[in-house]
């Protein structure tokens, strides 16, 4: 599995610590911006990341911003995606179970570094469950 991973000024440092803890878990990763602090627009990022996830360049896709709600919304917008924003590990499984996320995001400023750690190991480690109610609402919202 390959992960896109970014994030805007905001989630600069969690990025960083997901970066290590991907290594760490030996998951390749493609870093998409920003590479550091300075302020920039989340957009940019967010949209880089969608791309190359629905395009197929990447696997699927880790974004990080101030809130999350930012990146949730970009990422949202772009076809083939579902990005979901996380607030604990359960809703991290459930996202990847119910919904077949493919990209996570997370609110660096409202999310400890030990519950985003957590959160990505889930969300990784957690396949669809391929139930035909959930593909069926699955289809439903692909358009």
């Amino acid at each position: 599995m390959r992960i896109a991973i970014g994030s805007d000024h905001a989630g600069f440092e969690m990025k960083e610590a997901i970066k290590a803890h991907l290594e760490r878990l030996k998951i390749e990763y493609n870093d998409y911006g920003t590479y550091n602090t300075d302020s920039m627009d989340y957009p940019d990022t967010g949209k880089a990341v969608a791309n190359a996830v629905a395009e197929g360049k990447e696997d699927r896709g880790i974004l990080i911003c101030g809130s999350g709600i930012g990146m949730s919304i970009v990422a949202n917008k772009v076809k083939g995606i579902r990005a979901a924003l996380c607030y604990s590990s359960e809703i991290a499984k459930l996202s990847r179970e119910h919904n077949d996320s493919n990209i996570l995001v997370l609110a660096g400023r409202f999310t400890s570094r030990q519950d985003a750690k957590e959160m990505v190991k889930v969300w990784i480690d957690t396949p669809f469950s391929n139930d035909p109610r959930h593909i069926r609402r699955i289809e439903k919202i692909e358009y």
